[in-house]
């Protein structure tokens, strides 16, 4: 289970709509989707959460490339909507690398004539995959009173109700939950 929503910065205060992702395949989708809801260019930010495992924030401003931050990568690794905003760049991989070759992993966790005893090495391939831990842009709300460290600090099952109410946005975001 997830919910996303967008919240759109406007002169009069946020604005407030939820959304679904369904038909969103890449980051340039979710960064197109968040420019339709502000027409006067100003700043959205797509706040997802999925099972309070982890949550995600992607800061629109204007035609600027989207800012991405992820309370978790190896919790998104695991979704389609944590698979948008994990891109090459944002976990620092090379782009078009698509990480270990999971087709030549023994996923019994042992190496052909190695037994399951000698298997406890975690350098592995899939180690590299995606770490746990935050990734991105932790600074992406400073401007708008929420810190790298209260912004890290979040825990993923009430995150998105700190931020709004740090951004004075609690009240329309709760319309839309």
């Amino acid at each position: 289970m997830y919910f996303a929503a967008l919240l759109a910065r406007t002169e009069d205060g946020w604005e407030a709509s939820d959304t679904e992702l369904d038909d969103v395949e890449t980051l340039s989708d979710l960064a197109d989707l968040a420019r339709e809801a502000s027409p006067e260019e100003d700043t959205v930010l797509v706040l997802i959460e999925q099972e309070d495992a982890w949550f995600g924030v992607v800061r629109v401003d204007g035609e600027d490339d989207p800012r991405i931050y992820v309370s978790d990568a190896a919790a998104a690794a695991r979704s389609a909507y944590g698979e948008l905003l994990l891109t090459d760049e944002l976990l620092g991989r090379e782009p078009g690398s698509d990480g270990p070759d999971l087709d030549a992993l023994n996923l019994d966790g042992t190496e052909d004539g190695e037994s399951e005893d000698e298997g406890d090495d975690e350098d592995g391939p899939a180690a590299e995959a995606v770490a746990h831990g935050p990734v991105g842009d932790s600074e992406i709300l400073d401007d708008l009173g929420v810190g790298e460290k209260e912004l890290r600090a979040l825990d993923a099952e009430d995150a998105l109700g700190a931020i709004a109410d740090a951004l004075g946005a609690s009240e329309v975001l709760e319309t839309v939950r």
